[in-house]
């Protein structure tokens, strides 16, 4: 994609080059509005179930009914991705965004909440999700030239955490002073709302790229791609398993109300504290990148997430659940952008929106489905039991991965070769 007549070209490397180019700019703005929306939804929908159901395994099945559409349409978003204009359908993603919470916002106005609406306005979102994820994340390294996209990726990363910090302070603070979620939906559908104006002012024409054929091997062909790369394969399935036993998000509910005795404003910071830490440890690799022991790094923190979700896990005190959280998503920051980085620069253009695709399935499986394995355990066992046994079960995957997959051990400098 084109960074326009105003780009300005930049010659020498330096930390805040990407955002000399506007289009960097304009499409990161676009996403930060959408996080902050998507992240005060989360916050406002998560309490309002636990508030009408008083059930922890509600929360695990929000989680289960934004990851489910993914799994079915990964193969065909990773292909739309790769086949049509990116900009054109970053902007139908947005505007479907807002639709769900438009959504979100008449069924709560109609007074008596019906779950199942809500549930079913959820799969919509995870539909939406399903190709806002390979799209956007296929268009970052045509906003920045190759010898700073490993930069850009950092930066990128920091922002989307900027934009988790945020959303969920303002989603708990809003939902408390107004005293429940209609002004937290109306708040969430504006933000979406800028974002399709950010993302309109993107270059509507694109670099050149091979477009795939309408046939079921091409489709296929960024799961085969994956499976082949035994470096990728190993970087993305490590970030499954150990968020997927290892994520206490979907439990802060049940932490805020029952057991630190808070309100939805203790909800709302403590899941802004992961981002907290992620932006400063993205920003911190964004001035200094990880030039040696890439891989080895990953492994120690992802060890490191695993460790602090145990803590957790144990704490009865405000603060140092804060702490906890905080490092929590410090550490898995540097198997985020490793990850991140691994992928597109390992990945032909033509393939990165279905190998993008295939790695969101498996973010989501981490996230989402992680949400829903939390809320069984903590149905059967009990919240705190979830939350600790998880974290030792982190811990156990990262040791298994480092022996099933060497190339990780090995990884050095995370560098991008000129297209």
């Amino acid at each position: 994609m084109s960074n326009g007549p105003a780009a300005r070209p930049v010659t020498t490397p330096d930390a805040r080059a990407a955002f000399r180019y506007p289009a960097f700019l304009k499409f990161q703005a676009a996403r930060f509005f959408i996080v902050v929306a998507t992240e005060m939804q989360a916050v406002a929908v998560g309490w309002q179930v636990f508030e009408i159901t008083k059930r922890p395994l509600d929360l695990g099945l929000v989680g289960l009914a934004q990851f489910l559409p993914g799994i079915v349409l990964f193969l065909v978003s990773g292909h739309v991705a790769d086949r049509f204009n990116r900009r054109n359908l970053l902007i139908l993603c947005d505007v479907g965004f807002a639709t769900c919470f438009a959504l979100l916002l008449a069924i709560t106005l109609r007074g008596s909440v019906s779950i199942a609406a809500v549930f079913a306005v959820l799969v919509l979102l995870g539909v939406v999700r399903s190709f806002n994820g390979p799209v956007s994340r296929a268009m970052l390294p045509h906003l920045v030239p190759p010898e700073h996209f490993a930069g850009s990726v950092a930066w990128a990363s920091s922002i989307f955490q900027a934009a988790t910090i945020l959303g969920p302070i303002l989603g708990g603070l809003i939902y408390a002073f107004a005293r429940g979620p209609v002004a937290v939906y109306v708040c969430a559908a504006l933000a979406a709302g800028v974002a399709i104006a950010l993302t309109l002012q993107l270059p509507a024409r694109e670099k050149e790229r091979a477009r795939p054929a309408a046939n079921l091997s091409t489709v296929f062909e960024g799961f085969r791609y994956i499976w082949r790369e035994k470096l990728i394969l190993g970087a993305i399935s490590l970030d499954l398993f150990a968020v997927l036993l290892g994520g206490a998000v979907a439990l802060l509910p049940v932490y805020a109300r029952e057991i630190l005795n808070a309100g939805p404003w203790a909800l709302g910071i403590l899941r802004s504290a992961p981002g907290v830490g992620a932006g400063i440890m993205a920003i911190a690799i964004a001035h200094r990148p990880l030039k040696n022991r890439a891989g080895a790094t990953m492994l120690w923190c992802v060890a490191g997430f695993g460790l602090c979700t145990v803590v957790f896990g144990v704490s009865r005190s405000f603060a140092i659940s804060l702490l906890a959280l905080f490092l929590v998503g410090a550490t898995d920051m540097v198997s985020v952008i490793v990850r991140a980085t691994l992928i597109q620069v390992k990945t032909p253009d033509e393939m990165r929106g279905r190998v993008n695709a295939v790695d969101m399935i498996f973010i989501g499986a981490s996230n989402e489905l992680g949400q829903f394995e939390s809320g069984i355990t903590a149905q059967w066992f009990g919240a705190v039991p979830a939350v600790i046994l998880g974290g030792i079960g982190a811990i156990v995957v990262t040791g298994l991965w480092a022996w099933m997959f060497p190339q990780l051990r090995k990884v050095n400098e995370l560098t991008m070769e000129n297209e």
